[in-house]
């Protein structure tokens, strides 16, 4: 019952999006003539778009099968049921539960009937279908299907095709994933538009649960709080509104200039680009100093008199200031959503879509924010000073160093700098993080603190959490995973130290069923990949291997300060399952935002912008947009040596093992591996 209540919600939903959407199927029909009075009807489907089709034959309580409609007249009769080529792909879609059939490319399907009159005639039928790509599924229904047949006296052995498209108004051929607007019809565009509503809210409340922005909540609603003057309601709810409209306020903007530049990795640019990623390491740090008690954030005095200084003293442009900070640092972990509304400004399309979708989801992250703006009872019950606000302000400093660090470690990361390996971060980690507990346990005491004769159980029960997670991170030191702060930490690639990998002589064992190579990798020197596995870096090069050893491609889309990226690695690819289907490919990583320059003669320039792209990650970026329609990370797909999909699907984050064990085995099974 909840599976099919699930599905029926998933209907209702896609249902929603689908009436607003162009038909990325391209319907033919033509009539095939047989012996006597016997003809087939032929529909061939020409599915574009990434998108795939679904047979007719599915389990209940799955997605929505191909069904056809004939009409029942007397010029025909419909002979058996209809027949459908190739043969499809089977699995089990984790979502429905169910096996699912579908067709990776295009299909053909054929229905024979007897003709029995001798005029001409037209047969009027329907289709009804549901189509999917990793991204979304879009159901169609009454669908028209139009074959002029020919009496038994006039019938031959041609074939005449009818193409749908002239016979159904909403038919246009799409000729990118991206699902352009109608402009020419108003009521489409207002369900399209609705349907990025509901979806933009969904994204925006999910990424804030984000690795990336559930950890600044607690620092976040402490610029709610008035420290100065007492208790304020009032301006923490100003604050809070502030914090809210100004991240709304900064996505709309992204979205503008996405639009306008049409540069789809303006955001990843933002969040990998050595300057913003500094800069706020210092805001952090700054924010972190002036918490421990070094001195006061305030605004200059001239303009300190255009706002009311009793309200807040400077906090309103703090509050400015920590969304321009969150906004930055969710770039990395906003997900798919975001990535598809960049690239759809980038490829062209509609700038409302974008510039909306964009208002949206920030007005959703940011609405949890000025709700505890209105709710803050809680905190205005805390000492004001010299007590418990004191050390709540103590406690958000360490965690702004902590979490300050994340800066830092994207420049080192991108800009391959080699300055923190794992250990090393770790080890800060581990120091921060011990002396939080010893300041909550009343050991250490700055000039600002009230003397602590006892603690309480509240903040006993803080010390045991915070002691709690120093020895969580402690095993990381010998090579543990991590898992719940593995999009945090440096990978597993750069620990120097790691009790995982037996040694021999000083030297790391090799694997016995290692993978072999056509040759030396480019960039080996610098990038490698998790595990001991062995790979590419370059898409030309992995291709070419994979067809002389004759093996599938599995393309990893995936960045230096990519959170998500080291999230997967960790929480996956550790399966040693999923490490076994690995090495069965030829995997090419391709870093979206590495800033090694290339040689003059493999820059490329853009057909999405224009320009010449002279760096690796620009290139693996523009080439991920151009060949796959996203800029999402990280982002998997399945290839032959001829660099055409043996997968209909491509495949982003999911912690799900299981799903991703399934994936990768789908794709050797189709491969013939």
């Amino acid at each position: 019952m909840k599976k099919l209540l699930f599905a029926a919600c998933l209907s209702i939903a896609f249902a929603w999006l689908g009436f607003a959407q162009d038909n990325p199927v391209k319907w033919t029909c033509s009539v095939n003539y047989l012996d006597g009075n016997q003809a087939e009807l032929v529909m061939k489907a020409e599915v574009g778009g990434g998108y795939h089709l679904y047979s007719q034959f599915l389990e209940d309580g799955g997605p929505q099968p191909t069904v056809f409609n004939f009409p029942t007249m007397g010029e025909f009769k419909a002979k058996g049921r209809v027949s459908e080529s190739p043969k499809p792909i089977e699995e089990t879609d984790e979502i429905f539960g169910t096996l699912v059939r579908f067709f990776a490319k295009d299909a053909e399907f054929r229905q024979k009937i007897t003709i029995e009159t001798e005029q001409d005639f037209e047969i009027a039928a329907t289709v009804d279908y549901q189509v999917c790509n990793d991204e979304t599924c879009i159901p169609f229904s009454d669908i028209d299907l139009k074959f002029k047949v020919k009496g038994v006296k006039a019938a031959t052995a041609a074939v005449e095709e009818t193409p749908v498209a002239e016979a159904a108004p909403a038919a246009e051929e799409v000729e990118t994933a991206s699902l352009v607007e109608a402009a020419s019809e108003p009521a489409a565009e207002k369900e399209s538009l609705m349907g990025f509503f509901l979806l933009a809210i969904l994204a925006g409340l999910a990424a804030v649960f984000t690795p990336c922005v559930f950890p600044m909540i607690p620092m976040t609603v402490s610029f709610f709080m008035d420290t100065d003057d007492g208790s304020s309601r009032k301006a923490g709810i100003i604050k809070g509104a502030i914090f809210t409209l100004s991240i709304t306020l900064i996505y709309t903007l992204i979205g503008g200039i996405v639009a306008i530049t049409k540069s789809a990795d303006f955001a990843n640019v933002l969040s990998t680009h050595w300057i913003p990623n500094l800069i706020f390491f210092l805001l952090f740090l700054i924010f972190a100093f002036s918490f421990f008690g070094m001195f006061e954030i305030t605004l200059p005095s001239g303009l300190s008199n255009k706002l009311d200084a009793k309200a807040d003293n400077g906090g309103y442009i703090s509050a400015f200031f920590m969304a321009a900070v969150l906004a930055i640092v969710s770039f990395s972990c906003t997900g798919p959503f975001v990535a598809t509304l960049l690239v759809e400004a980038a490829m062209g399309t509609s700038v409302l879509k974008p510039l909306l979708g964009m208002f949206l989801f920030g007005l959703a992250m940011g609405m949890p924010f000025f709700i505890l703006s209105l709710f803050p009872s809680l905190l205005a019950k805390m000492p004001k000073s010299g007590g418990w606000l004191n050390s709540v302000k103590v406690v958000f400093a360490f965690i702004l160093l902590a979490f300050g660090m994340k800066f830092l470690l994207n420049i080192d990361q991108v800009y391959e700098l080699h300055l923190f390996t794992r250990e090393v971060y770790l080890a800060i980690w581990i120091v921060i993080f011990t002396l939080m507990g010893i300041y909550l346990l009343g050991k250490i005491k700055f000039s600002h603190d009230s003397d602590v004769p006892h603690i309480g159980v509240f903040r006993l029960l803080l010390v045991i959490l915070t002691f709690t997670f120093v020895l969580y991170l402690v095993p990381g030191m010998f090579g543990a995973p991590l898992k719940m702060v593995s999009s945090l930490v440096p990978p597993l690639t750069t620990q120097q130290f790691n009790l995982n990998q037996p040694m021999v002589a000083g030297n790391v064992v090799a694997m016995a069923d290692a993978q072999e190579l056509c040759g030396t990798p480019k960039y080996a020197e610098k990038l490698h990949l998790p595990f001991n596995l062995k790979g590419y870096f370059d898409y030309e090069e992995g291709l070419a291997c994979a067809k002389q050893q004759n093996k599938p491609v599995f393309i990893d889309f995936k960045g230096h300060a990519c959170a998500n990226c080291k999230k997967m690695e960790n929480d996956v690819w550790s399966d040693p399952r999923v490490q076994e289907l690995l090495k069965k490919y030829v995997i090419v990583a391709l870093y979206c935002d590495d800033q090694t320059e290339l040689p003059e003669n493999e820059w490329v320039t853009s057909v999405i912008d224009g320009k010449v792209k002279k760096t690796m990650g620009k290139r693996n970026a523009d080439f991920q947009v151009t060949r796959f329609k996203t800029n999402t990370l990280p982002y998997y797909h399945l290839l032959d040596g001829d660099g055409n999909p043996i997968a209909p699907n491509g495949y982003g984050y999911s912690g799900d093992v299981e799903a991703f064990i399934a994936y990768l085995q789908g794709g050797l099974d189709a491969f013939g591996k």
